[in-house]
C-alpha cells in the first residue's frame, strides 16, 4: 500500500484544485437525460469507489413502499452514506497506523457563539471521495451566499480498523477545505464501526457508550475550533438508524450526554446539537413519532436538556404542501398525506414541546429540509413530488417563512443537498437534490439559481 505524508497529501489536494479551475473552461461531450437535462460525464481525476467500497447498508435506504397512510411510516428520504462503511480502497493486510499531526497548527477560526443569527443557511454537501468534487462544490455553496456545509463523518471510517487507530486522512483534507472557503462546518457522527457493536453493520448505537464519547474527544480535539458545530447520530426514532432495534429514547440521550460531555473538554465552544428527527407519525417496531420521542427524550433527561445539546435537531421535508401550510390542514386532507408530520411546519410542533419543558431560550437546527421532484411513477416518493421550479420556489419561501415567523429561535437551517457525483435517477436522492450529478462543470437546478439570488 502506498502512503503518502502530509505534504505530499497537501500537493495533492493544491493540484486536484488547480485542474478544477481549469477545468471549468472546458465543455465535455453531454448526456441528454429523458428529461431532456444536459448533463456531463461524472468525475473522472479520482476513481470511484469500486462496488464494494460503496456499498451501503441495505436499511438506510429503505423507503416507504406507498402513499402515506395512517399506518404507513412517514419518514425523510434514505440518505446515502457520505463516507465508505466498509473496506477503504487501499486497504490491505497491513494494520494501519495513526496518521501523524500535522508539524504546523491549522489556523483556527475566531470563537463564536453557540447563538445563531436567526436563520442561517446552509446545504449538505457529499465531499468524501473526490478532493476536486468538493473543492467545487464548496466553493458553489460560498457563491450562493451560504454560510455552512453540512458533511457526514463516519466514524467506523475514521476509527474502524480498532479502538484508538485513525485514518484522518480524507478528514484532514474535508476541514482544510472547508477553511479555506470561509464555510462553517457542521459535522454529523454516526455509522458505529463493527468492533463497537458486536459486528453489526447497521447504523447504531455502540454496545458501550464511553467507546463514542473516546471517539469524540479524540475528533473533536484534532479539529478544535475549526468544526464549529457537531451532530451527535442520524434519526435515532428510525429502527433503521439505531442497529434494526426498537427505537429508544432512553439510550439515545445517555449516549449523547457522554457525547456532550467529552465533546465540550475537547471544544468548550463547539456547538452540540442533537440528532434530527424523521418527521413521522407511525407507531410499530421500525419507527417512533418525532413528537413523542422528542417528549420522551426531555423526561429521560429529567426534564431539563442541560449537559446533553445546545440546539435541538429537526428535519423538516415538505412533502406536496407549500411552506406556509398549517399542519392542521395537512392533517385534514389526504391528499396531503393527512398527518401533521407531512409539512414543513411540523417543526413548530416540536418547538411547542421545547417551551413546555423550559428550553425556550435554546434554538432549533434545521439540519434537512427540502422538495423531491421524482417523476417516477413507481417510487414511492411519487406521491408528494414538485417540479424543479416549484422545488426552487417552496426552498426560498421556507427560509423567508422561518425568518418572519421563527425568528428568535430558528437558527441553522441546512437543506438537501448537492448532488453526489455518481447519483443516477435510479437513485431516490438524485431528486431532492439542487443540482444535477456532473464534472467538471456545475449543472445547477433551477432550485439552486432561485436560491443563490434570495436575500439573505
Amino acid at each position: 500500500m502506498i502512503r503518502l505524508n502530509l505534504a505530499a497529501r497537501f500537493a495533492v489536494v493544491i493540484l486536484a484544485v488547480a485542474l478544477v479551475g481549469c477545468g471549468g473552461e472546458v465543455t465535455p461531450t453531454a448526456i441528454v437525460l429523458e428529461t431532456a437535462v444536459m448533463r456531463t460525464p461524472k468525475p473522472t481525476f479520482t476513481p470511484a469507489p469500486t462496488e464494494t467500497e460503496a456499498v451501503l447498508s441495505a436499511t438506510e435506504t429503505l423507503a416507504p413502499t406507498a402513499a402515506p397512510s395512517e399506518t404507513s411510516a412517514a419518514e425523510t428520504p434514505a440518505e446515502p452514506a457520505a463516507t465508505d462503511t466498509s473496506v477503504a480502497p487501499t486497504a490491505t493486510s497491513e494494520p494501519p497506523t495513526v496518521t501523524p499531526e500535522p508539524t504546523l497548527a491549522p489556523t483556527k477560526r475566531p470563537v463564536t457563539s453557540l447563538r445563531l443569527a436567526s436563520p442561517e443557511y446552509g446545504m449538505q454537501a457529499f465531499v468524501w471521495w473526490r478532493p476536486e468534487v468538493a473543492s467545487r462544490d464548496l466553493e458553489k455553496i460560498r457563491e450562493a451566499g451560504f454560510g455552512w456545509v453540512k458533511v457526514n463523518f463516519g466514524w467506523r471510517d475514521i476509527e474502524g480498523a480498532g479502538k484508538g487507530i485513525f485514518d484522518w486522512s480524507r478528514t484532514d483534507r474535508i476541514v482544510d477545505q472547508a477553511t479555506a472557503e470561509g464555510l462553517d462546518l457542521l459535522v454529523r457522527i454516526d455509522h458505529q464501526p463493527a468492533w463497537a457493536s458486536g459486528g453489526s453493520a447497521t447504523n447504531g448505537p455502540p454496545s458501550n457508550p464511553q467507546d463514542l464519547a473516546d471517539f469524540m474527544s479524540a475528533i473533536v480535539g484534532r479539529y478544535s475550533g475549526r468544526v464549529r458545530a457537531w451532530e451527535v447520530w442520524n434519526e435515532p426514532n428510525l429502527a433503521r438508524e439505531w442497529g434494526g432495534q426498537v427505537p429508544d429514547p432512553g439510550a439515545y440521550v445517555k449516549m449523547l450526554r457522554v457525547a456532550y460531555a467529552a465533546i465540550k473538554v475537547a471544544d468548550p465552544n463547539a456547538i452540540v446539537i442533537s440528532a434530527g428527527l424523521s418527521p413521522t407519525a407511525t407507531w410499530n417496531d421500525g419507527a417512533r413519532p418525532d413528537d413523542w420521542y422528542l417528549e420522551s427524550m426531555y423526561i429521560a433527561m429529567g426534564g431539563s436538556s442541560g449537559g446533553y445539546f445546545d440546539l435541538l435537531g429537526a428535519h423538516a421535508p415538505g412533502y406536496k404542501s407549500a411552506p406556509e401550510t398549517d399542519p392542521a390542514v395537512v392533517a385534514a386532507d389526504p391528499n396531503l398525506g393527512g398527518q401533521r408530520a407531512f409539512c414543513f411546519r411540523r417543526v413548530e410542533d416540536l418547538r411547542a414541546i421545547m417551551v413546555k419543558y423550559g428550553d425556550s431560550n435554546k434554538q432549533i437546527a434545521l439540519l434537512e429540509f427540502g422538495w423531491t421532484s421524482d417523476s417516477r411513477p413507481d417510487s414511492p416518493y411519487f406521491w408528494h413530488a414538485v417540479s424543479e421550479e416549484t422545488k426552487g420556489d417552496y426552498m426560498v419561501r421556507a427560509f423567508k417563512y422561518a425568518k418572519e415567523n421563527w425568528s428568535p429561535w430558528i437558527g441553522l437551517m441546512s437543506l438537501i443537498y448537492l448532488s453526489d457525483p455518481d447519483w443516477s435517477e435510479a437513485d431516490e436522492q438524485y431528486w431532492w437534490a439542487i443540482n444535477y450529478p456532473s464534472w467538471p462543470v456545475f449543472q445547477p437546478r433551477p432550485a439552486y439559481d432561485a436560491l443563490k439570488a434570495m436575500a439573505k
